[in-house]
């Protein structure tokens, strides 16, 4: 018989096991998901043991060590109360996700990677598990193939979150998903039910995932890529996050048919995979034509890229615009749509072109795509609510709704745009301080903090695409992992666990 959590008598305060057994489930739902991402060292061990690279031990240990956890931890906490979880326990578990599964992730880097410190190890871990793409590694051209293969695969999975994966797949479990999938999924999709059960939603949205990743790789062989770096950089240019098996990125290939593929991909990617869904369902583009969202983030893709083309040509940084345009096209799509990818060092063009697009990184992808920033959609509704303002200062009276395409956005979902833009800002000013006051110069500083709160990896300065976050101290390094993590849980998620209400029973 399952064990009942002991409730406390009215009017006296709870004993402080109690207070432990009410996180119960929670834990429990978490050890399940730690056992779902056992599996995926499997993936590189099988690569590793195919290519003899000598790392399979590491991923052996890495299986072990979270395969016993989390089966520990599930049959410790399987007797407490089976319930629905609370909107609270939704976004506890999700952040517990985000700062635990990392943690598992980095053993193949601490026991394959002589010299690493967990410091490091971690850092490079969530930063393919948020799909961010920044990485304290050097002599990528030289890490065993698997290892390789596994940063790759941690962006992959985060990508679309592992929540997502084990509402899908985990129904054993016994608690609801909705919470779960509200508190992970970004912008629109949280109130959006593509199936009428939750996880079949979550099931068709990997199924899309899937396929198009899929498409990618094979893409990506017939452009002239090896296996072993097509699935890399497939994983990579899916998940929006740029992690390469080489220092030069893509600059090692330096194939403008590799570059226009990843190009394709990487703008499929920077879509709603919501409309992606509805395309394959229904079997017509008519969604990509209706998604209000998809529009705007492809007229800031292209014409950006043509017009940072048009300026490169102008500055004389390229001789003619055919160049221009290939090189443009590529980094800015690629830093717009929070990849971090490089075909060149684009912090070597005239400043006003890097600034730019990081700048698009903020706001060029959709809700519900794997990039990341604060989105095209809160984007346009706070740009229409000033506009709103201000035309109601010449016409008091006026009755005037903000619409995002057809439909009417409603006061609440406003406010709740602006108080998320005022904890965006607060949080870049609070952590770019933070790396200045530890000795980091400004520029770099600034976009290493952008560049870690929208998930695209590369900044400008020490940090910029021909170097990485190595140069970094501890602490620094702590910093923008912090920062990574709030940007792929879009702010709320995390800071909501720092009130006093989120813990008052």
């Amino acid at each position: 018989m399952s064990r009942q959590i002991p409730q406390a008598r009215p009017g006296t305060a709870p004993r402080p096991v109690d207070a432990v057994l009410r996180y119960f489930p929670v834990l429990h739902v978490l050890s399940g998901a730690v056992l779902l991402f056992s599996p995926a060292f499997l993936v590189p061990l099988a690569f590793s043991m195919a290519l003899a690279d000598g790392a399979h031990a590491a991923y052996e240990t890495g299986f072990l060590a979270t395969f016993v956890t989390g089966l520990f931890t599930f049959f410790l906490t399987r007797g407490s109360l089976r319930r629905e979880l609370q909107p609270r326990d939704g976004f506890l578990l999700v952040s517990l996700v985000w700062t635990v599964v990392p943690v598992f992730a980095t053993i193949p880097l601490l026991l394959a990677i002589p010299g690493t410190s967990f410091t490091d190890a971690y850092f490079e871990a969530v930063s393919g598990m948020t799909t961010s793409g920044a990485t304290v590694l050097a002599g990528l051209d030289g890490l065993d193939p698997s290892l390789n293969i596994w940063r790759s695969l941690l962006v992959w999975i985060g990508g679309m979150g592992i929540i997502v994966l084990a509402v899908a797949i985990l129904p054993l479990l016994g608690v609801g998903g909705s919470q779960l999938f509200k508190a992970e999924s970004p912008g629109c999709m949280k109130d959006t039910k593509l199936t009428p059960r939750i996880g079949d939603t979550a099931k068709g949205l990997w199924a899309v995932y899937a396929t198009v990743t899929a498409a990618c790789i094979v893409s990506f062989r017939l452009a002239g890529m090896s296996w072993i770096d097509s699935v890399v950089h497939a994983f990579s240019t899916m998940g929006l996050g740029g992690f390469s098996s080489h220092d030069e990125s893509f600059a090692y290939f330096n194939s403008p048919a590799i570059e226009a593929v990843t190009v394709v991909f990487m703008l499929a990617a920077s879509l709603n995979f919501a409309t992606h869904f509805l395309a394959v369902r229904r079997r017509s583009l008519a969604p990509y034509a209706t998604d209000a969202e998809a529009r705007r983030v492809m007229i800031w893709m292209v014409g950006s890229s043509v017009g940072i083309a048009a300026f490169l040509v102008a500055k004389g940084t390229y001789p003619d615009f055919a160049t221009a345009l290939r090189h443009a096209a590529f980094n800015v799509v690629s830093v717009a749509s929070t990849t971090g990818f490089a075909s060149v060092d684009f912090a070597q063009w005239p400043i006003f072109a890097p600034i730019l697009m990081i700048f698009l990184s903020c706001f060029a992808t959709s809700s519900g795509s794997t990039g990341g920033g604060i989105k095209m959609v809160r984007a346009v509704v706070l740009f229409k609510q000033a506009v709103r303002e201000m035309t109601r200062i010449i016409h008091p009276k006026a009755v005037l709704p903000v619409k995002f395409g057809q439909q009417v956005i409603e006061n609440n979902v406003i406010f709740a745009v602006l108080a998320f833009m005022l904890m965006w800002g607060g949080t870049v000013i609070v952590m770019t301080m933070l790396l200045l006051a530890s000795g980091v110069d400004v520029v770099s500083a600034v976009t290493a903090v952008l560049a870690c709160i929208n998930n695209m990896g590369p900044g400008l300065g020490v940090v910029g695409p021909a170097a990485n976050y190595a140069v970094l101290t501890d602490f620094q390094t702590w910093v923008c992992t912090l920062t990574m993590l709030l940007g792929r849980l879009e702010l709320f998620t995390m800071l909501v666990l720092f009130t006093p209400a989120f813990w008052r029973k």
